[in-house]
């Protein structure tokens, strides 16, 4: 009788403490998104008219660029690793896609005998220049086995360094690639309409790309290779996971992604210059951590990089919107990004 009585009040006491780690793993889970939510609740009270379908749409299409940046690094995180070349890399590609279609007509364009070209060619340069940055962060990570923040910060120096270099080339010198070809501009800041809604390209282009990396990692053995070499990189080499091979190729799609959305991204502001890129690795990288991409390894969605890509541009064109000074944004954003990896490391050592 008295050993049930004890076994009694021991799985009371259990139950108690699971009810309350239960509660906590919630708190947990959405702090940080609590948090942003009253920030962005803040910027509606403070001024009513941020509510509006043309704001909404234009933080959608802003967000789209960084979301197909966004599903590039969040793999990467998945594999325990980073890449701070990202936003450098969409500079050098934005660059070369403005500089192969500005108008035959402009007087500084920076290929004055160059015809008039299609489409899909600059598209294909940008996506292969973003592939070899791939290529070369993914084989020395897998191959050399230098950590991936090591790797990337010295191919973000290239990227930013090749950048400058074919900006500031002669005669001409250093300006903006500016005054881009009509096709061009139409094909990335083009809408159109269901019922009574504009819908623009730009939300297409993330959509489409999205899904693709959804049916990556979730129905394709690179995606399954990939949460498996995230979560225990030994465990998955015992069981016959090509490590190597997997790192790389992960690291090559990261790139083409890359260089999408350098394309993309170049068209969409209209002109490139050398600080185009600079920083975008860090709003990637956030977007990821507060989409619940781990640091950890081996944990992520594309619905939660996407929501956190939307969730920060939310944030970021609301406090343009209320003239918040840009430094403090910047700060603020900082701050964010400490909170979700802290959040992060809690939820880690919790489960550990």
């Amino acid at each position: 009788m008295k050993k049930n009585a004890n076994d009694k009040q021991k799985k009371t006491k259990t139950l108690a403490v699971g009810n309350g780690n239960s509660m906590q793993d919630i708190l947990l889970d959405y702090a940080l998104y609590i948090i942003l939510g009253v920030l962005i609740i803040w910027v509606i009270i403070y001024d009513p008219r941020f509510v509006s379908i043309k704001n909404f749409t234009n933080i959608l299409t802003q967000a789209s660029t960084r979301i197909i940046l966004a599903l590039g690094v969040a793999g990467l995180i998945v594999l325990q690793g980073t890449d701070l070349s990202a936003g450098r890399i969409l500079g050098l590609t934005a660059a070369i896609s403005a500089s192969l279609l500005q108008k035959l007509d402009y007087g500084s364009r920076m290929y004055p005998n160059l015809p008039q070209l299609n489409l899909i060619i600059p598209l294909i340069i940008a996506l292969f220049v973003g592939a070899v940055f791939g290529l070369i962060n993914g084989f020395g990570v897998a191959k050399l086995k230098i950590h991936a923040f090591i790797v990337t910060l010295g191919t973000q120096l290239i990227a930013y360094g090749l950048l400058q270099t074919y900006i500031d080339r002669p005669p001409l010198g250093a300006q903006p690639i500016s005054t881009l070809d009509d096709r061009y501009l139409n094909f990335v800041n083009g809408s159109f309409m269901i019922g009574t809604f504009k819908i623009p390209y730009l939300i297409l282009y993330a959509l489409i790309m999205a899904i693709i990396m959804y049916v990556v990692w979730n129905k394709t053995t690179l995606g399954k290779n990939m949460f498996a070499i995230g979560g225990n990189p030994e465990a998955a080499s015992v069981s016959g996971v090509n490590l190597t091979k997997n790192i790389i190729f992960i690291f090559i799609i990261s790139g083409l992604l890359y260089g999408l959305a350098g394309f993309l991204e170049a068209g969409r502001i209209g002109s490139v210059t050398s600080n185009t890129g600079g920083t975008y690795e860090l709003d990637a990288i956030a977007a990821c951590v507060v989409g619940g991409v781990s640091f950890s390894g081996g944990v992520g969605t594309i619905p939660g990089v996407i929501i956190g890509a939307v969730i920060l541009q939310f944030l970021n064109y609301g406090l343009n919107f209320i003239g918040i000074n840009v430094y403090l944004q910047t700060i603020i954003k900082g701050i964010i990004i400490i909170t979700a990896v802290a959040i992060d490391t809690r939820k880690y050592l919790e489960k550990k």
